[in-house]
């Protein structure tokens, strides 16, 4: 086995379309089914394979970017209605 370029199974096979069938933008513009932007979901079909890998990478960064703020969102904050200045010692 050669060594130093890593061959990936993504390299051997057609990359397909990740297109969820949801075809709904958020605010940001980005796809909330496949989380491509609009560019991104035009120009698939004329993308080369590198370019496909990049954009399914910016697509998980941004999955991973929304889980975050999901549960950033969903843990409770602490609210403390009295501080120690409250106490005349």
């Amino acid at each position: 086995m050669k060594r130093g370029r890593r061959v990936e199974q993504l390299e051997f096979f057609d990359i397909p379309n990740p297109c969820r069938g949801v075809c709904e933008s958020d605010l940001r513009g980005y796809c909330k089914g496949c989380l491509r932007s609009r560019n991104e979901r035009l120009l698939w079909l004329r993308m080369n394979a590198a370019q496909k890998r990049y954009v399914l990478s910016l697509c998980r960064l941004r999955l991973r970017k929304m889980r975050q703020q999901q549960i950033q969102q969903a843990e409770p904050t602490v609210s403390m209605p009295w501080t120690q200045d409250h106490f005349d010692f």
